[in-house]
Order: structure tokens, then sequence, then C-alpha cells
């Protein structure tokens, strides 16, 4: 059977077990990584020399090894599916494995609340400026605070229990995984801005009791204007840059860079697993390092106090005696 036939049928077997983001991106990465090279093969003829060859060509691209290896994901649910529906015998993607982790610099970005501060005075529409003031005082993916309407606002809680698409005909979908259902504690002062936007939204649409978006009313916010509002903040402060994402991490950051549990911070943000929190925030800072080297200054101190004390015992038991 040629791949590309094989391909199109596995199209529909992966739509109806993938939620619509993730399809699209299985789409998207195996329309442009993998089918070009392949499409005109038989999946029979399929060897390992072909998987190492195609390897290889995408090891020239430098991608990040997280792009490798989702990729790779996607061509071994492929490969499994012509396994079981189509006779296929062997998997050659799990035979030779997965692309080999190169060396990499972290490059994940966050601000301070102190930059965080600066970004915000810039901010110069109060619908945008709580938007980011709830990315970075919740860690809420984008998508998430998008898809918030004020029924979802429970006393002091947010219930999350939805995904807007950022992109695309901006649907609504389940949040990522089911750690990702969750009610997030929000401050007073954070509520009472949010109750105001309520008040804004029936002033300009004049409904008292519509279920408005939290961030947009009737409509919510359009992505490519949260970008360039944030874009416009940053020139304004003289600040750089971060994604819209990374305010999540900066939310994280400033917890865990303040004492807050590594299993509440994964809570909160709705990680399956503590190890994607770990994995994602085990970076280090300046200010973490100075605390190090405070508590090894401080232990090497006592060490050497004790040492100096019983040395000073042990002269004067010495004169006693003699």
């Amino acid at each position: 059977m040629k791949f590309e036939d094989a391909y199109e049928e596995y199209k529909i077997y992966a739509q109806n077990r993938h939620k619509k983001q993730g399809f699209y991106c299985l789409l998207h990465d195996f329309n442009g990584k993998i089918l070009p090279y392949f499409k005109d093969y038989l999946i029979e003829d399929l060897s390992t020399k072909d998987f190492i060859s195609w390897q290889n060509k995408i090891l020239e691209f430098n991608y990040r090894n997280s792009y490798n290896k989702k990729i790779y994901s996607a061509f071994v649910g492929f490969l499994d599916y012509c396994c079981m529906y189509h006779g296929l015998k062997e998997n050659v993607a799990r035979t030779v494995g997965n692309f080999k982790n190169k060396v990499e610099l972290k490059k994940d970005d966050f601000y301070t609340l102190e930059e965080f501060n600066q970004f915000i005075k810039c901010v110069d529409d109060e619908v945008y400026k709580q938007f980011f003031y709830l990315l970075f005082f919740t860690g809420l993916r984008s998508g998430e605070a998008m898809a918030l309407k004020f029924s979802d606002l429970e006393g002091d809680y947010l219930s999350i229990t939805k995904s807007l698409h950022r992109r695309g005909n901006r649907e609504f979908d389940t949040p990522k995984n089911s750690s990702s259902i969750r009610k997030v504690l929000i401050d007073r002062k954070l509520k009472d801005s949010l109750l105001k936007l309520k008040k804004l939204y029936i002033r300009k649409y004049g409904v008292g009791n519509y279920d408005y978006f939290i961030f947009g009313g009737m409509k919510p916010l359009s992505t490519t204007t949260v970008d360039r509002k944030k874009k416009l903040a940053c020139e304004k402060a003289n600040i750089r840059p971060i994604t819209v994402h990374q305010f999540r991490h900066s939310h994280a950051t400033f917890l865990l860079q303040n004492g807050i549990m590594i299993n509440e911070v994964s809570r909160r943000l709705g990680h399956s697993k503590v190890s994607t929190t770990l994995d994602i925030y085990a970076h280090t800072n300046l200010e973490q390092e100075k605390r190090v080297l405070a508590t090894l200054s401080s232990t090497r101190y006592t060490f050497f106090y004790c040492l100096i004390h019983d040395f000073k015992r042990f002269i004067t038991i010495l004169k006693h005696y003699f």
C-alpha cells in the first residue's frame, strides 16, 4: 500500500483520537516534515536505513530536541496504525529509536515581579491589562483565560473547565489534560478588578444578565490584538518582550522563588505530573545561587566555630591535668 494512501486513512483514525488542536498540529507536522519525504514509498518497503536517512535530513534543520521528539512520535503513531490495520510487520521508527538529544541552552524567559510591574503600567486598555494580570498571577494558559466567562468566577475561585483555540475558528475545547480541569484561587484585588470589567460590559452592551466573556465581553479577545498590545507595552516600558505563554512561566517561577511547594505549583498550573513541573522549572537564577552560597558559607562557619571551640576545650583540659 502506498504511504500516502495509508496516511489518508490514518488521518480519519487520528481525528477521532486527538483533541482538535492536537490533531491540527499532527497534520501540520506530518504534512511538512514526513509526507514529502515518503509519499511515493510503499509502506511495506520502508527500511531502517530509510528511516535513518529521514532522521539525518531532519537533523539538518537543527530543530529543538522537543520538536524532534514531537515529529518522531507522529511517525511512530502512524506506523503503529499500519502495523495494526495493514499488516506491516515492523515499526522501523521504534526499531531505530528517537532522535538523540543535543546539548541545548535553556531559552525560557520570564518576568520578575518588578519587570511585570514595569510592563503592566504601559498597557493602555483595562481589559487587556486585567488579562495580563490574570496570566501573571494565576499561571493560566492563554486559551484557558480567553475561554473564561463570568459564570466561571465562583466566589474567590476561577473554575477552569474549557479552553479556546488561539488560532483558526476559535472553537471551545476541553483543557489540555484531566489535571487541567481545576479551581484556581485568586486574590481579592484581582477579583474586584474582574467584576469591574463586567460592569463595563453592561454599560457598553446594556444587557445585565448576559454571561459575558471575562476578557472581551460578547466575544473573546483577538489573539493578534493581544500580541499587538503586549508588543506596544514592551516598547513603551523599554523592556524585552516575552511570549504570552511566558507569563505562565513567570507565575510559576515567582511561586517557586518564594518557597511555594512544587506539588502546589504543579496543581495550580494544571500539570498532570509533578515531574513535568520539575522538568520545566528546574532552572537556577542569581538569587537561588546567592541562597546556595549563603547556606554553604554558614555551614562552613559553623563547622570551623565548633572545631575551634572543641580545640579550646581540649587545651583547657590539658592545663587542668598538667
